[in-house]
């Protein structure tokens, strides 16, 4: 008699009012869900009869980008795969291609071909505005559970850390709102719904959710997207030499710090200034190394890591102060940054 009397009290309560807080995160999901895919990538294997077959190598999340079907992803997400599905929110699922990639800053764009009245682009924000503690809500296809939603602060700004691509991505965003595989590439969102990051990765020993995620922010990825969409690729400010890699820079250099110029492409600023690559003595037929890169304006550049920084933090046009090393001599040159691939 208890038990049911407790029950029938239980249910003749009024609601609870839900808290603000508590109907801002649902509306901000309820208005970004439709943005968010699954991204599958397949890879074509072949069995020991050399019968060709289309396996699922690994999962992330997507964000509709635009009204033709643009779909925002991380590279490592779709890296080394044959073809791709795209699975939205009623679970249609679309093959995808792949427009173009930036490894460096783990950014990759699929396409789909649907309905524009099926594709919900996200509504996008500024990430110059951040601010740490303020509120942040994540969806994503963690573990494969499609349209999952957490939220949480932004814990940091402006962290480093080594992307796929090879390269320390910088001005990543800190969140502890839970991320866990397969929320790679879904939206990070600020209180108004609108895109602030694309979810990347996290710091865990157990490969799980440890309160510690990292985010591309949003303006690197407007200012990516539309060259990939447009290129295939997206542009770079450079000086207009080929470098060495620092593995084969290293076999020349030892621990010597320094990006070692390859070579230096014709009719450049770079070559108009006067930096050498590497030449061959004609008498000897040995190598002999021309320009040695040691810092870009007053940053210090001590490999491949560092010039792309320096770099990316610049745009074609303007003029840098290129600092090398040739012969054991210090000597600087003044370079007009162009567009490279």
């Amino acid at each position: 008699m208890l038990a049911l009397a407790a029950l029938a009290w239980l249910c003749a309560r009024p609601a609870r009012a839900l808290l603000p807080s508590e109907l801002n995160t649902i509306a901000v999901a309820r208005e970004a869900s439709p943005s968010v895919v699954f991204v599958t990538n397949i890879a074509l294997v072949q069995n020991i009869f050399l019968d060709e077959y289309a396996v699922p190598q690994g999962a992330g999340s997507g964000i509709v980008w635009d009204k033709d079907g643009h779909i925002l992803t991380n590279y490592h997400v779709v890296e080394g795969g044959s073809a791709f599905l795209v699975t939205f929110k009623d679970h249609k699922q679309l093959d995808a291609r792949l427009v173009g990639v930036e490894p460096r800053k783990d950014i990759a764009v699929l396409q789909v071909d649907a309905r524009k009245e099926k594709l919900v682009p996200i509504s996008t924000g500024d990430s110059a505005d951040l601010q740490v503690g303020q509120k942040t809500v994540a969806i994503g296809n963690p573990f494969g559970l499609d349209d999952t939603v957490t939220q949480g602060i932004v814990s940091a700004l402006n962290r480093q850390i080594e992307g796929a691509g090879g390269v320390t991505i910088h001005g990543m965003i800190q969140t502890d709102a839970a991320i866990n595989p397969g929320n790679s590439g879904g939206p990070l969102l600020d209180s108004d719904g609108r895109l602030i990051g694309m979810n990347t990765m996290i710091y865990s020993n157990s490969g799980n959710n440890s309160g510690v995620g990292f985010a591309v922010p949003v303006n690197v990825i407007k200012r990516i997207v539309p060259e990939i969409i447009r290129y295939g690729h997206s542009i770079e400010p450079g000086l207009g030499v080929n470098i060495l890699s620092d593995r084969q820079a290293y076999d020349l250099l030892g621990s010597q710090a320094g990006v070692v110029v390859a070579s230096v492409r014709p009719d450049t600023p770079a070559a108009r200034a006067g930096l050498r690559g590497i030449s061959r003595d004609p008498d000897t037929g040995r190598l002999v190394l021309g320009d040695i890169i040691v810092g870009i304006n007053k940053t210090p550049i001590a490999d491949y890591d560092d010039l792309y920084n320096a770099l990316d933090a610049l745009k074609k046009g303007d003029v840098v102060t290129v600092k090398t090393l040739r012969g054991g001599r210090k000597r600087s040159y003044r370079v007009r940054l162009i567009d490279v691939d």
